[in-house]
């Protein structure tokens, strides 16, 4: 057994950025029978589509969309898909709507009042979301030791720390919520709905709904909140983008009720925006590992032999920012996405944030749906400028499978229209 390449490789899985360096396009290390594997180009996305991990995917998640094998997410996808489509985005609109304008409201407030009458004081994460953190923190931890040959009892020591009380609360919590929204008789047009009409006809389980039901939180909550942070400190930080996003929306709309789901399609620029956002810090900035069939797979260039423990995936991080496939990687320049000439060579096929079919994120059209539709009222509403203690934001992230974020301190600067009419 290679022991230090195992250790090596498990440092990546609590810190992907550590790969970024590499300059070469596949990174293997070599572990007990089988191998890990780094593919570092765009091929990589459509060839790796394999089983998910089992070492990854344990307990409930093996039930879930993103950790269960092709016939159990073809299942489930089926029944929830509607709820993801682009029409249900229009659909729920009045719900991003009223959140979007209750964030509004909240920050027009903090911005006309003293700091004394803390009206931000109830603005604090729903305890679900809070435990969310850790969570996340918890699956990070567990997967870099289970490799390990004494991984059970490292796991059993775990289990006597906060991180993983903190993974059994969610769980705990998650359960709880579910049985109240099914106590509910009355349809709703959630997502959780068709789940329980298919568990009526006895097509969904009840651990399906929990660790579904878990997922789409996690994915609707904190992976939206990562993104909506990186773009508002990429603007507050290039002002001049800002201002270029901002004159778009001045020209496109009269007025800030016009600013709909559908309507944001047209904005080029805010289009290159969010997107360029999403190449510099990509939400899953490591992989979601995949085994390979028994008879090995050809991945790009390289053949990669079958055998349970060999496990391979596309690391984002190092991915998006490899200068193989994108110049300027560390700019953020927007207008890389908008056919400029600087940058026609560049292989965007090589940034997929939400993987590919057919085991892609089913939540790519809600998460545009939101982070658009906030963005642009947000910008629409205030300028924005970085505050010094947040100057280097985006360094001090860390990484525990998702992104463990500081404070974040923008100042928000209302924009005065009335004096433009």
């Amino acid at each position: 057994m290679d022991m230090s390449s195992l250790i090596s490789f498990q440092c990546t899985v609590l810190e992907p950025r550590s790969l970024y360096s590499r300059s070469g396009v596949t990174y293997v290390l070599s572990v007990q029978e089988g191998c890990f594997a780094n593919f570092s180009y765009p091929e990589a996305w459509e060839d790796e589509d394999n089983g998910k991990d089992p070492d990854f995917w344990r307990g409930e998640d093996v039930f879930t969309l993103v950790g269960s094998n092709r016939e159990r997410h073809s299942r489930l996808s089926m029944i929830i898909s509607y709820r993801f489509s682009a029409q249900a985005m229009v659909d729920q609109q009045y719900i991003f709507q009223k959140y979007a304008s209750l964030l509004l409201d909240k920050l027009h407030k903090a911005c006309a009042l003293d700091p004394p009458f803390r009206c931000l004081d109830e603005m604090r994460y729903h305890p679900w979301v809070k435990l969310i953190f850790m969570y996340t923190k918890g699956i990070a931890i567990s997967t870099a030791i289970i490799r390990f040959p004494f991984a059970n009892t490292l796991i059993q020591l775990m289990t006597q720390y906060p991180v993983h009380r903190d993974m059994e609360a969610h769980h705990d919590f998650t359960v709880a919520q579910v049985a109240e929204r099914m106590a509910h008789k009355n349809p709703r047009p959630d997502f959780i709905e068709p789940m329980i009409r298919a568990h009526e006809e006895n097509e969904v389980t009840m651990t399906e709904i929990h660790a579904n039901a878990h997922n789409l939180i996690v994915g609707g909550s904190e992976k939206t909140a990562t993104r909506l942070s990186d773009v508002t400190y990429l603007l507050a930080t290039h002002r001049d983008n800002l201002q270029k996003m901002y004159e778009e929306l001045k020209a496109t709309f009269k007025h800030e009720d016009e600013i709909k789901v559908v309507s944001l399609n047209k904005l080029e620029y805010m289009f290159a925006v969010l997107h360029k956002g999403l190449r510099i810090s990509p939400a899953v900035p490591g992989m979601i590992p995949r085994k390979t069939p028994p008879e090995g797979i050809q991945i790009g260039r390289e053949f990669v032999p079958g055998n349970f423990c060999t496990i391979v995936g596309v690391w984002q991080y190092p991915m998006f920012h490899n200068r193989n496939y994108f110049r300027d990687p560390e700019l953020f320049v927007p207008k890389q996405w908008t056919g400029n000439e600087r940058y026609q060579n560049d292989r965007r096929q090589a940034c997929q944030s939400f993987a590919v079919r057919p085991l892609n994120c089913i939540g790519k059209n809600l998460a545009d749906a939101e982070v658009r539709l906030v963005m642009a009222r947000l910008v629409w509403n205030f300028d924005l400028e970085i505050d010094p203690q947040s100057k280097h934001w985006m360094e001090q992230n860390r990484v525990h499978f998702l992104w463990q974020k500081p404070e974040l301190f923008i100042r928000l600067i209302p924009r005065k229209w009335e004096t433009m009419v």
